[in-house]
């Protein structure tokens, strides 16, 4: 697996733990205010196990917000009467409460961030009256949206399933990260649009799943791709940037 992973992907596009937990959220449906803790707990961890397989520089904060799910839904499984006396929480309090409270804030930042976003891009595409638009490019009927990190895991979990062999035996065939990311960077040259599934295609064994999978990040951390949704949980599509 060394030979496999011949370059660490550090990557400088990763969200946050509260990021995490607002895509499981979503995915699932529910409302942020009732938030199902066993599943999304459980969820989380999956997650975080998926990114230690693929030897991702977890922070610190990931495996503390792991720390408080575990807590919470300890807390949950207990009856008011039996939870310990010492927490420093009001009779009757949800254990929730304060996860809830501060995902809720961090949600309105996000929300807000995202609407200064879009209005910098609209202004972007706002120009002097005499302009020749000519050369410029004609508007998208369906922008596509770009993709979070925890989409693109989402989908390597999906392809993982379906192949055979435990991550850490050595395989037979050596698949390096350098390789598939010439292999990955020839077929766009071949074709504008990739989809995510395509790119696993041919592949049988975890060996040279995750080869693909640390290469389609480190193409993503370089800029040279782009992931994209027609929409939410969509299948990704992957093109030159």
């Amino acid at each position: 697996m060394e030979e496999m992973r011949d370059c660490k992907v550090a990557l400088d596009i990763f969200e946050g733990p509260l990021d995490l937990l607002l895509y499981l959220i979503r995915r699932e449906e529910v409302d942020v205010r009732d938030i199902p803790i066993l599943k999304i707990t459980d969820q989380y961890l999956r997650y975080l196990e998926l990114m230690r397989m693929l030897d991702l520089d977890i922070a610190s904060e990931f495996l503390v917000m792991a720390a408080t799910l575990l807590h919470i839904k300890s807390r949950m499984l207990l009856p008011p009467e039996e939870r310990p006396a010492e927490e420093d929480i009001g009779e009757g309090e949800d254990p929730r409460a304060a996860l809830v409270k501060q995902l809720l804030e961090y949600k309105r930042f996000k929300e807000a961030a995202g609407f200064l976003s879009r209005k910098e891009q609209e202004q972007q595409s706002v120009f002097a009256r005499y302009v020749d638009r000519t050369f410029l490019p004609e508007p998208s009927d369906s922008p596509l949206a770009e993709v979070s990190i925890f989409d693109l895991i989402s989908a390597f979990s999906d392809v993982l399933k379906r192949v055979t062999g435990d991550p850490r035996e050595i395989a037979e065939d050596i698949y390096t990260v350098t390789d598939k990311i010439a292999s990955i960077s020839a077929l766009l040259g071949e074709r504008p649009v990739v989809k995510f599934s395509e790119l696993f295609k041919d592949a049988l064994i975890r060996a040279e799943v995750i080869a693909t999978f640390l290469a389609l990040l480190e193409l993503i951390r370089l800029k040279k791709i782009q992931a994209h949704q027609p929409e939410p949980f969509a299948e990704i599509e992957i093109c030159a940037a």
